[in-house]
């Protein structure tokens, strides 16, 4: 007899790994039978619908996102090298991702923008979680005094988060690191121009 919670995160799992390669839409449930080795039937006792298993997909790619990040963010103690331990996060993203097809916030909301409302609200929870969490950084560096007092938190949360998703597609796209490489070495230098 199969342990039901293995079973279902094995669905998670490789279904996760089908969307964010594939496409929600493009991903059928037939895909997800061949990748898991498991009956439709098998499926169905773990997820009510595809869409079920779409929206519990995300946010487990959403989990294992900001768990991944947060872990590199505590370990660093200042400002900067917690900006560093971001920056090399989505610089090192195309030698070493912890999922396949890109970042799963990218492709969901491209994806999803007018066509699935609850994937796109999703989509739109992972932004402000991420947004919140970059505001957070800029918020304690002001109160830790290694951060300029008067700067626009919204504006610099926004840039660095634009940028480094940029910079992942431009990469995936061209094939190579010099995009995000790039992208990196300008947002280390607005990191400077706001701190003390």
């Amino acid at each position: 007899m199969r342990n039901a919670t293995a079973t279902k995160q094995k669905i998670l799992i490789e279904s996760a790994n089908l969307f964010n390669t594939q496409g929600y839409k493009a991903t059928s449930i037939s895909d997800i039978t061949k990748a898991t080795g498991l009956t439709k039937g098998a499926i169905y006792r773990h997820f009510e619908s595809k869409q079920d298993l779409e929206q519990q997909a995300l946010r487990n790619l959403s989990r294992l996102l900001f768990s991944n990040l947060g872990s590199s963010i505590k370990e660093a103690k200042t400002f900067k090298t917690k900006f560093d331990a971001i920056f090399e996060f989505f610089e090192n993203y195309m030698e070493s991702p912890y999922y396949e097809g890109g970042c799963p916030l990218m492709n969901v909301a491209v994806e999803v923008d007018d066509s699935n409302s609850v994937l796109r609200q999703q989509a739109f929870n992972m932004l402000a979680q991420l947004r919140a969490s970059i505001k957070v950084l800029f918020q304690n560096g002001i109160k830790n005094k290694q951060v300029k007092p008067d700067i626009d938190i919204e504006f610099y949360a926004t840039i660095v988060i634009s940028s480094l998703e940029g910079g992942i597609m431009m990469s995936k796209l061209e094939r190579n690191k010099k995009a995000i490489t790039h992208c990196v070495k300008h947002l280390e230098m607005v990191i400077q121009s706001v701190s003390l």
